[in-house]
């Protein structure tokens, strides 16, 4: 018998259930979890107290059941809206968001580095759209129009509706739950919003990815000026940020600023291997070091007098290095003695001297010197520096600017120098996945191909409803439909903008030396993003929960599985997508037998299409030994016979998955 390829996205219970019998096997009985062996192994660990702290809210029970339900419908392809289809690896996918990211959880599986979303504030003006249990994917299509009218109503939240907090909970928190899955484990959110639900998105997400993950809240300005308020003028919001797993992720770093570089890096060395080589200073003592033992130590001065930093404890011995064990309101130097006179044979130690040092002498008295070591320039922006959590740089008025200069007529954009800041600062380099899930104007697909400009070859992955636009807007004056189309253009129009820089570039670059080096760096650019749009599957699959009534129509249906209406390419990519590969990976059309097969990562995987099957195509494709053959069940035109041979060619080419769809 043949097995039929799984048509639904990952089952999330089973895929928790599974991580568990991994640590705890002992724990299943016939296949379920044994709860009281599950405290016992736990012991103490586990709290059986029916008082707890955390968040509840109207709705939250019905969350689980809309993550554990899985999504039957598809991505379909749209070629003629793509650019460079055939080599990018950045996606644009249309789609209710919550169906979507059920449907990359295959692919997708702890792949993306960095997610940045901007979701809705829940300021009573959003859209917001509810989630109905088993539901998901005919509300969306009733809501784009695929389907009659009869679908729920999209709408906003204002508070006049009841339930205003928990209803954007509910939206919200399955979205995050499963958007977790998708990160690697160095994988980092950031999540934009505003007053109105900062103290519940993060008690949401301590709940989802963990209180120990919890990075910071970044505030970022917005504006300056403005008189809107009545007790403040609001030019503040807010980032959360967390991690996937905190001690698998890399420390965040920024790049030095033209500004911290003019104010700080002011003197050249003037001899020695690092002769020339731009440096700062920096003070050895601080006032806001903390006290530890043994950073408390004399240090002798060009003129034979001694130095150690202000406090009541002083060593018994007046010489170099001798340390004495400070109290709390001793100050100790930034190193340990065998540090700093590592640096000092290194000649990184400056004496200087001034009348206003917080130095004591060996006699208790204000020292003239202050001590400080040298800062390198070129060091610095090898390692960067630790950014801070306020972001007072990319104002709004930035994106409003680049959205003018691309033409695009959209208000309410992030910036998106402040996502390339992100995707910098996070650590996300050549071949990482970025993901955003309320793409929007493809804000962070904009960043990321400005980020790629510098060398890097980052991935973008977009996720937008195609939310109508306002009627008045300019917007839809300009013929955008909805934000979706608007998302897309804008994507087309920075890579034209690129495109035209290169050949600018090009062309005053002509005749230096480099021009070969930097052409084959810029010809590496993926200035390309296929399309795809959330739609129901190619195949028709059978539905558990029917009533008895329909059974006899649902069987009729699925006499002929395949959508009239779905091309080759539709089968091909949904085939694709639900056995666990990403919709980029490179396609190779193959002749065998005189039939096509599409071949995926040097045949690892072979789908054959064709609905006409016969032995020698069957054998052809399993001499190929990949390690996955999938096949249309149609194609067999019922004959079991050739079912039974091609199980057994299968098996005796060692081909270790066989299915049909």
């Amino acid at each position: 018998m043949i097995d039929k390829l799984d048509l639904r996205t990952l089952n999330i219970t089973e895929a928790q259930k599974g991580k568990l019998k991994e640590l705890f096997p002992e724990v299943f009985t016939e296949g379920k979890i044994d709860f009281e062996k599950l405290k016992l192994t736990l012991g103490v660990e586990i709290d059986s107290s029916e008082e707890r702290f955390g968040l509840t809210w109207a709705g939250k029970a019905d969350c689980f059941k809309v993550i554990q339900e899985p999504s039957v419908g598809t991505l379909k392809p749209c070629r003629e809206e793509s650019i460079n289809w055939d080599t990018t690896k950045n996606l644009f996918i249309e789609g209710d968001n919550l169906e979507v990211l059920k449907q990359l959880q295959k692919a997708y599986y702890g792949k993306v580095k960095m997610i940045y979303i901007d979701p809705p504030y829940n300021t009573g003006n959003e859209f917001i759209y509810p989630d109905k249990y088993q539901e998901n994917l005919d509300t969306y299509l009733a809501f784009t129009g695929q389907v009659d009218e009869e679908g729920k109503k999209f709408s906003t939240n204002t508070e006049t509706t009841g339930r205003f907090h928990s209803n954007w909970l509910n939206m919200m928190y399955p979205r995050l739950f499963i958007a977790r899955n998708l990160l690697r484990k160095d994988g980092i959110i950031f999540i934009s919003i505003g007053d109105h639900e900062i103290d519940n998105l993060r008690k949401i997400c301590n709940e989802i990815f963990g209180e120990d993950n919890f990075i910071t809240t970044i505030s970022r300005l917005m504006k300056t000026g403005g008189a809107k308020g009545n007790f403040f003028s609001p030019n503040v919001e807010f980032i959360l940020v967390y991690a996937k797993n905190i001690i698998e992720a890399e420390y965040f770093r920024s790049v030095l600023s033209k500004d911290q570089i003019d104010r700080y890096y002011k003197f050249k060395e003037k001899e020695g291997i690092r002769k020339d080589e731009i440096y700062g200073e920096e003070r050895l003592y601080k006032a806001s070091l903390d006290a530890r033992p043994n950073q408390r130590y004399w240090i002798e001065c060009p003129d034979n007098t001694f130095v150690i930093p202000p406090g009541k404890n002083f060593p018994k011995n007046i010489v170099q290095g001798e340390k004495v064990i400070p109290t709390s309101e001793d100050g100790v130097w930034k190193w340990i003695y065998e540090r700093f006179l590592s640096e000092y044979q290194l000649g990184n130690i400056v004496f200087k001297e001034t009348s206003t040092s917080a130095l004591l002498d060996e006699h208790g008295n204000k020292s003239k010197w202050n001590i400080y070591n040298k800062v390198w320039l070129k060091d610095q922006e090898e390692k960067g520096v630790v950014p801070p959590n306020y972001i007072d740089k990319y104002e709004n008025r930035q994106s409003s600017k680049e959205l003018k200069e691309l033409n695009i007529p959209f208000d309410f954009a992030k910036p998106s120098g402040l996502i390339k800041y992100l995707i910098q600062i996070c650590g996300a380099s050549s071949n990482d996945i970025v993901l955003d899930f309320f793409a929007g104007s493809s804000s962070t697909a904009h960043a990321v191909l400005e980020q790629n400009k510098m060398g890097e070859n980052l991935r973008f992955l977009m996720v937008q409803l195609p939310e109508p636009t306002d009627e008045k807007s300019e917007a839809c004056k300009a013929g955008y439909k909805t934000i979706a189309d608007i998302g897309k253009e804008r994507i087309r129009r920075v890579i034209k903008k690129i495109q035209a820089e290169l050949e600018e570039k090009q062309k005053q670059k002509a005749g230096e030396l480099d021009f070969e080096q930097e052409e084959a760096t810029d010809n590496k650019l993926d200035l390309g993003f296929k399309v795809f749009k959330l739609d129901r599957s190619n195949f028709k699959i059978w539905d558990g929960d029917v009533e008895k009534k329909p059974i006899e129509e649902q069987l009729q249906l699925n006499i002929h599985r395949i959508d009239p209406y779905s091309c080759e390419e539709d089968l091909l990519y949904e085939i694709l997508l639900k056995s666990g590969f990403q919709p980029t990976v490179p396609v190779i059309k193959i002749n065998l037998a005189g039939k096509t097969v599409f071949s995926i990562a040097d045949d690892a995987l072979l789908i054959c299409l064709e609905k006409d099957l016969t032995k020698e195509l069957i054998k052809a494709v399993a001499e190929k030994q990949p390690i996955r053959a999938v096949f249309l069940d149609d194609g067999f035109r019922g004959n079991d016979q050739l079912k039974t041979n091609a199980v057994q060619i299968m098996k005796s080419h060692d081909v270790k998955e066989f299915k049909t769809v």
